[in-house]
């Protein structure tokens, strides 16, 4: 039990949860009435999902390796299995190999062009890992590109076309996150080495990032509710009655983020916080009732 605990947070499957972007086209294809998506393609995604997951803890371990002298440093990221010692180098790279070649197998055998996603991703994040980490304002656009790419596979398992809207949407979204989770890092972490993209950001220009890529996530969303094409694909305009959920999602990660400092973990926070995961979930329903109860 004890190894497999080690295991999983060599993965991090905690953060596995960043991959249900994957899903995002799938759902809303099946409400386009120009797309005829059965359900069980839903096995199709879910392994596109896994193959992604795979492929980013390969790259996570990666990131470990090469970080360990400064994650020791940290107050919490020593604790990491290859920072605090519990597992080998040689086991690391092991286990790396296994998960990267077990994902880009599975993305191949359910789909060429979304082993293309995938195998793009995974080159990405090795050129972040390995220097672009430390450039900052591209750090936190690779973040942001890194969710796009999840969206884009989610179409590409199931060969259906996503709104260049979502896309957008996702990409500020992502990066509105990630700016808050380095304001965090900036003020609670600066001075201290773990992270060399700080010394690049001013607290100030943080701010003023975050409340730019809020505003935008919130207006590209809304347009693209309202926006002709989609209403034709849909049939109705009643999915702009999910744009207040999306409002108070993003107040209330703002409020999580600057009044009690809990920006520095968004997979934790959008799993824990009991008003988010209700906003979601009334996200979700207001979404499913627009598309397949209140249509027209």
């Amino acid at each position: 039990m004890k190894r497999l605990s080690i295991l999983f947070r060599l993965l991090r499957v905690n953060q596995w949860t960043k991959n249900g972007v994957v899903f995002a086209a799938f759902f809303f294809a099946l409400g386009d009435l120009n797309q005829d998506l059965s359900l069980g393609l839903l096995w199709k995604v879910a392994l596109a999902a896994l193959a992604f997951a795979l492929v980013s803890s390969a790259v996570y371990i990666l990131n470990d390796l090469r970080d360990a002298p400064k994650d020791r440093l940290h107050p919490v990221k020593r604790r990491r299995p290859i920072a605090s010692g519990e597992v080998p180098v040689p086991a690391a790279l092991a286990v790396s190999a296994a998960v990267l070649a077990a994902g880009l197998w599975g993305a191949w055998w359910i789909a060429p062009r979304l082993f293309g996603v995938v195998a793009a991703y995974f080159a990405m994040q090795l050129a972040y890992t390995f220097g672009l980490k430390a450039v900052s304002l591209v750090d936190v656009m690779i973040i942001a590109a890194g969710f796009v790419l999840r969206a884009i596979a989610g179409a590409e398992a199931i060969a259906v076309p996503i709104s260049p809207w979502l896309l957008v949407c996702t990409f500020f979204l992502a990066l509105f996150l990630a700016l808050c989770k380095r304001r965090h890092e900036k003020l609670a972490l600066d001075g201290q080495g773990t992270r060399a993209a700080l010394e690049g950001y001013d607290a100030k220009l943080l701010d003023l990032l975050v409340a730019v890529s809020a505003g935008a996530t919130i207006v590209v969303y809304s347009i693209y509710t309202l926006w002709p094409d989609t209403v034709a694909k849909f049939g109705t305009n009643r999915l702009a009655a999910t744009i207040p959920f999306v409002v108070f999602g993003v107040f209330r990660y703002l409020d999580l983020a600057y009044r009690r400092e809990q920006g520095e973990r968004p997979e934790r926070v959008l799993l824990t916080d009991l008003p988010l995961l209700a906003d979601i979930a009334l996200f979700g329903a207001t979404v499913l009732a627009a598309l397949f109860l209140f249509r027209g």
